[in-house]
């Protein structure tokens, strides 16, 4: 049983990011990747908000956004209820103890020169909460708790197999204790084996300690699995967020019908009619004006090539940006 959600501890209001991807000769015309387009949803304290959606659609870009380690082009993040650009010092020092993140390829943010005990232990260290055998105890047991041991912590990153070694990842988050974590893929690069017993450890942990994730994922198999809402990108915009039972009876955007219709479902009784979702991705440097899935929606209307539809609420916790479906 998931841990009770409580009140905001994060909500984004027109959240963009836009990076330079070439600029022309003589500091001429820039172009640029727009890889957040103007993004509106919040996080209940305790809860797990699933952001699902293709390579490339802007889901890690958000998370990091969020996390603050990278600045918006515009919009707002506020932690709760406290706009995160307005921080400095003492306040913005306390705030990154409060949040995390667990990358798809945990050895990439190891320091490979470096002991377990030190790469776990090191933010204990950064926020001076505790040092020397204290840190060496509470590193002990945060290795025993996601199922390694506690001499695993004399050890270098490579002696680990991947799934050790994002088990160590998220020993070094316990050891914080934080109030927001960042799932980015954490199990895309295991095998599937290893997969669900990740997936089972993050869900006790978020239990135990009433955890906030954001879980960034393109698996909508994994996302239903973990999450208690959930949000679906396309091309650096969210078509649709809704609670997880809502979104998987219900879909409203067409988007988000065809990313169900392509999951591989083992039990006959959950079958679909499949249909087949045609078109290339469009480029963020070049967006379609409009909808941004016109171009390969079946149901597009004139509105969709000119008005990008807000995300407005069709129902009990169920929000959808589709001109089809709020009869714009």
């Amino acid at each position: 049983m998931r841990s009770k959600a409580g009140k905001k501890i994060v909500e984004v209001r027109g959240l963009k990011k836009y990076f330079i991807a070439e600029r022309g000769l003589f500091f001429g015309t820039k172009k640029w990747v727009r890889a957040v387009d103007g993004v509106d949803f919040h996080i209940n304290r305790g809860e797990i908000f699933g952001l699902v959606g293709e390579s490339g659609c802007g889901k890690s870009t958000v998370g990091k956004l969020i996390l603050g380690l990278w600045k918006p082009t515009a919009g707002r993040v506020y932690f709760d209820g406290r706009d995160i650009a307005e921080m400095d010092g003492g306040k913005l020092r306390e705030l990154r103890r409060r949040m995390s993140i667990v990358y798809q390829h945990p050895y990439s943010s190891f320091n490979p020169r470096m002991l377990v005990r030190d790469i776990v232990g090191r933010p204990l260290e950064a926020f001076e909460i505790t040092k020397g055998k204290k840190k060496d105890e509470l590193v002990a047991n945060a290795l025993q708790e996601v199922g390694l041991n506690p001499e695993h912590m004399f050890r270098y990153p490579h002696e680990f197999s991947g799934g050790q070694q994002q088990r160590i990842a998220v020993a070094r988050v316990l050891a914080l204790k934080p109030d927001f974590v960042v799932l980015d893929e954490p199990t895309s690069a295991l095998d599937m084996s290893v997969q669900a017993h990740i997936l089972n450890l993050l869900s006790h942990l978020q239990q135990k300690y009433n955890f906030t994730y954001l879980f960034i994922s393109h698996d909508l198999n994994v996302v239903e699995h973990m999450s208690d809402r959930i949000g679906v990108m396309y091309v650096g915009k969210l078509l649709e967020v809704a609670t997880r039972k809502e979104l998987y009876q219900n879909p409203m955007h067409p988007y988000t019908k065809f990313l169900l219709d392509a999951v591989l479902v083992p039990s006959p009784k959950r079958r679909r009619k499949r249909e087949i979702l045609r078109g290339e991705v469009p480029s963020p440097i070049t967006p379609p004006p409009g909808c941004r899935f016109h171009p390969r929606c079946p149901y597009v209307m004139d509105i969709c090539r000119k008005e990008f539809p807000e995300l407005v609420e069709v129902g009990r916790k169920h929000q959808v940006a589709c001109h089809l479906v709020c009869g714009k």
